[in-house]
This record gives structure tokens, sequence and C-alpha cells, in this order.
């Protein structure tokens, strides 16, 4: 095989996965759904996943702290995978498998949403990580890949890419998690004409001038 057949071809492959993804509009629907009102009760979202996926969920938090492709409030996101001294430290005195669960533990809230990201479903930490939110009563939101099982099980919403080439099933994590920081992220009590009023918003205040958690002043 040529250079620019490989090429087309893995092109094709990622195409064809995102179109096939881009039919469960559901899903995605849904967890939009969910990131709105957890910003909107003044929960924020915590994200976690192992190699590539850390550096998804890290990619997205930032998203969603600098707005993605909107100018207005910054909204509360966090990555549990770059505290070292963290990490290392519940890994070393605990488990590897706790280092998400334990931060969980510390800084999530009734009314946080967990973005748990693995292409296998079946990381032992992201699970430990989700089983500990449903305990803290935080909703699961799962971005994994075809299997039923695993992570997909415990999650309230679960996003699965029809595939089992971790490449691709991460190459469509962050084509919906672009989507999700676009649209979840958005307010339309900011703008009253804006795109996206389905999400079912309503102004938090007389002067409808935010509906992203309760504060009292900027």
């Amino acid at each position: 095989m040529g250079a620019e057949q490989e090429i087309r071809d893995y092109l094709n492959e990622t195409a064809q996965l995102i179109g096939k993804t881009a039919t469960d509009t559901s899903t995605i629907r849904t967890i939009v759904e969910a990131i709105a009102e957890c910003f909107r009760s003044g929960g924020k979202i915590l994200l976690c996943g192992n190699g590539g996926s850390a550096a998804d969920a890290q990619h997205l938090a930032a998203e969603f702290v600098n707005r993605f492709r909107r100018d207005g409030r910054a909204l509360p996101a966090i990555a549990l995978t770059t505290d070292t001294s963290v990490l290392t430290s519940i890994a070393n005195d605990s488990a590897f498998e706790r280092i998400f669960a334990r931060q969980l533990e510390a800084i999530g809230r009734r009314g946080d949403c967990l973005i748990a990201i693995s292409t296998s479903g079946k990381s032992a930490n992201v699970l430990a990580a989700a089983q500990a939110a449903r305990n803290a009563g935080i909703r699961v939101i799962a971005l994994t890949g075809k299997s039923e099982d695993g992570l997909a099980a415990l999650a309230d919403i679960a996003l699965r890419v029809p595939s089992k080439e971790t490449s691709h099933i991460q190459e469509v994590h962050i084509a919906v998690g672009h989507l999700i920081a676009k649209i979840g992220g958005a307010s339309p009590c900011l703008a009253r004409a804006e795109p996206y009023s389905w999400i079912g918003t309503e102004p938090s205040s007389s002067t409808g001038a935010t509906c992203i958690g309760p504060r009292t002043s900027d």
C-alpha cells in the first residue's frame, strides 16, 4: 500500500466512524443537557482518563474554563489528571486504581458531573472513579468504545463509539467533546437569540443575565 492510499484509508475510516456516531444524536443531546443543568445548578465538571484520554480530559477542561469558541464567564471544570503530587501520593500510599476516586471524594459534590473517558471501558481507575461518583450522587457521563459493560454499565449516560480501534475512538471523543463544550457550555440566558434554546434553560434572575450557577456579582 502506498503512502497516499494509507492516508486516505485512515482518514476515511475516521470520517465514517464520526458519521456513525452522528446518528446517536439523542445520547449527545442528553449529555449536553446534563452539562447545562450541572452549570445552572452551580455544579462543576470533573474529568478523568489515562494516556490519550488523560490528555482529552485536560483539553476539554480547558475548553470549558476558557469557553470554547465563545466569550463569557469561565465555566468550572477540573481534570483529575494534572496534579502529580496528588496522583503519585495516592498511587504510592493506596493504589493506582484510586488516583481519581480519592480526588472525587475530596472535591466532588452532589450536582457535579464526572466525564469519565476510557476507550476500552475497562480502565480500573476510571471504573473506580465512576463508582465513587455514583456513591457521592455525582452524575457519570462516559465516553467510551463499543463495549456495553464496564464503564458504560456504570454511567448514567454513555456515548459508545462503535469501534475497537483506540486511535479512532479517541478522534471521535475529542470531536464530541468539542461539541459538548460548544453547546453544553452555552447559556441561552446570555443571549436569548442564540440557537441553543432547546437546552431548556430559563433565566436565573429577572435580568436573565446568567444561567451559570449561583453568583451574586461579577
